[in-house]
């Protein structure tokens, strides 16, 4: 069975994301996987994840759309346990801060910084070109 696109999910089905947020509090990262990400955040900033209640506001840096929420965790380990997890969740962050075309997160409206270098991740994963 060929994975499905986003486009393909109506209200209600899952759309699996790992997802990096920054506190604003003490600039560190946290790495997270869920299926619905606004709602995901929300809960967060309102306090209700314990990993992440004291070092609130917490702000979106990065997402990226997976066809699973089990590819999803698995990046998500990746990048919580792997000798090169670490520079590359960095780098995902850097990526997106260090661009200046404006753009937005789909979440809150959230700015992601400017102009993406050509490496930059969309949500599906995929390197724009």
């Amino acid at each position: 069975m060929a994975p499905r696109s986003h486009s393909d999910r109506g209200p209600g089905m899952f759309m699996p994301y790992l997802y990096i947020l920054k506190s604003l509090k003490d600039e560190k990262l946290y790495v997270g996987t869920c299926n619905d990400l606004e709602k995901r955040i929300q809960k967060h900033n309102e306090g209700f994840v314990k990993s992440t209640k004291y070092r609130r506001p917490l702000k979106l840096v990065h997402s990226q759309y997976f066809g699973t929420l089990s590819e999803a965790r698995k990046k998500e380990w990746e990048l919580k346990y792997t000798p090169w997890g670490g520079k590359f969740k960095k780098d995902l962050v850097s990526k997106a801060a260090g661009s200046s075309n404006g753009r937005t997160s789909p979440f809150e409206g959230e700015y992601l910084g400017s102009n993406p270098g050509p490496a930059a991740l969309d949500t599906k994963g995929h390197k724009h070109t």
